[in-house]
């Protein structure tokens, strides 16, 4: 589990699991919003995917930005 407190956090760290799993064999990622992708191959691959969304979040417009 991350006990890392995240900026603008108060009070204590809420649980938190893997952004990653599996399902039939097939993995999968998962953002704070609720939002699943996949499938991809591997974990590794989620992992570069996840990256990815992430950058792409990071390009848009501050009020287009998932919070």
């Amino acid at each position: 589990m991350d006990t890392q407190r995240r900026t603008g956090e108060q009070g204590p760290a809420p649980f938190r699991s893997s952004r990653y799993f599996c399902v039939g064999g097939k993995w999968y990622f998962t953002t704070r919003e609720g939002f699943d992708s996949g499938p991809f191959a591997s974990r590794e691959r989620a992992e570069v995917g996840l990256r990815r969304f992430l950058h792409v979040v990071k390009l848009l417009p501050e009020e287009q930005q998932i919070h």
